[in-house]
């Protein structure tokens, strides 16, 4: 099982105001000539209409029309976002929680929101677009044990699951346990779920019907409700993931790349549950967690991952095929091409990189692939 240890924090450097700085090593640097590197577009998105506002985005996902679809938390802003309080500013009100802006940042749909035939999520977290065009949501509260389908224009069309105060379980196949991230295998009619606050599991449903397939839990072991100990850095890696299990993506060579978020590692697995390979980023990092989501840049060979890590504000670049760190930009910071609590990202086809911020962020980046 490959991890990096003793890895050295190569200086940053910068070029410019809108190129964010990538960091290699000198003698990573003299082996990877490939390493994808990007500059901010600080104009992206274009203002929102309406005086609509971001809440803490939850998800990004990019469809096969390269529109990039936000959802985010209107709930989560105070009267003092919205200029509410004693009536002293003109501004705003909250945007639709799910947005859908085209490359250059134009505003081209929203809709979302409670309404009749399904449970909207209470704290809106994961979202994906299927190749039919159909929209996956999930939420992370306690109450959100659901994942719902709609269409293209918010539509209902599936549910699996149902809003439940229910404790954690584990072993029920018909609830799901504040759902991260969610990803379609098309061919097989196959949706996986990161399940993920409350449950520490990935989830297998048919994409069709909602009827459940299969589950696994850390190192493709049936999954507990065993009660673990907190993460500890200098300690051996337990045999369970940690909540949240908060990203699952399927590679082009059909692997399934998972975030154990807090314990800061990548778990890798055949599609039917089998456990491969594991390796980690930023071992040491405590908190939050350093793995949050997952990207593979767009070349052929899927040959490195993007790895967001929202608590020490980094994007780290891995070397798929051993977990070997080649390089990372970005830093914590308010201006254009630094990060607060970067919470997801996601690629369009063009290998541009989107990005979404969660708690006070409240942020949409795009990053430009540099040729």
């Amino acid at each position: 099982m490959p991890h990096l240890t003793g890895w050295t924090k190569p200086a940053w450097f910068s070029v410019g105001v809108c190129l964010i700085a990538l960091v290699i090593g000198p003698a990573a640097r003299a082996q990877e000539k490939d390493v994808p590197a990007y500059k901010v577009d600080p104009f992206w998105p274009k203002q929102l209409p309406n005086n609509w506002i971001l809440g803490a985005v939850g998800d990004m996902a990019v469809d096969k029309d390269n529109h990039i679809w936000v959802l985010h938390r209107p709930g989560s802003n105070s009267k003092e976002d919205y200029g509410l309080q004693e009536g002293v500013a003109i501004c705003c009100s909250p945007a639709p929680p799910v947005l859908v802006f085209d490359v250059q940042g134009n505003l081209i749909k929203s809709w979302g929101g409670p309404g009749a035939g399904y449970d909207w999520p209470t704290t809106e977290h994961g979202i994906t677009v299927d190749q039919a065009g159909n929209v996956w949501i999930t939420g992370s509260n306690a109450k959100d044990r659901q994942v719902v389908k709609f269409t293209n224009d918010g539509k209902i069309l599936l549910q699996i699951g149902k809003s439940s105060n229910a404790p954690m379980n584990n072993s029920d196949t018909t609830m799901l346990g504040g759902a991260a991230s969610i990803e379609v295998d098309e061919n097989a009619h196959e949706v996986y779920i990161a399940d993920g606050y409350m449950n520490r599991r990935i989830a297998v449903f048919d994409s069709e019907n909602g009827a459940f397939k299969r589950m696994w839990g850390a190192y493709g072991k049936p999954p507990n409700d065993a009660k673990i100990t907190p993460y500890n850095p200098k300690e051996p890696p337990i045999d369970s993931f940690r909540n949240p299990v908060h990203c699952v993506h399927l590679s082009t060579d059909g692997l399934v790349y998972v975030c154990d978020r807090s314990a800061n590692r990548i778990q890798v697995f055949a599609k039917e549950g089998k456990f491969l390979k594991e390796f980690f980023a930023r071992r040491e990092t405590v908190g939050q967690g350093s793995v949050y989501d997952l990207e593979f840049p767009n070349d052929p060979g899927q040959k490195y991952l993007l790895v967001a890590d929202g608590q020490d504000d980094v994007i780290w670049i891995l070397r798929r095929s051993d977990g070997a760190m080649v390089g990372s930009f970005g830093h914590r910071g308010h201006n254009a091409g630094e990060f607060y609590h970067v919470h997801n990202i996601d690629s369009d086809s063009n290998g541009n990189l989107y990005m979404g911020e969660v708690n006070f962020g409240k942020r949409i980046m795009k990053f430009s692939l540099v040729k």
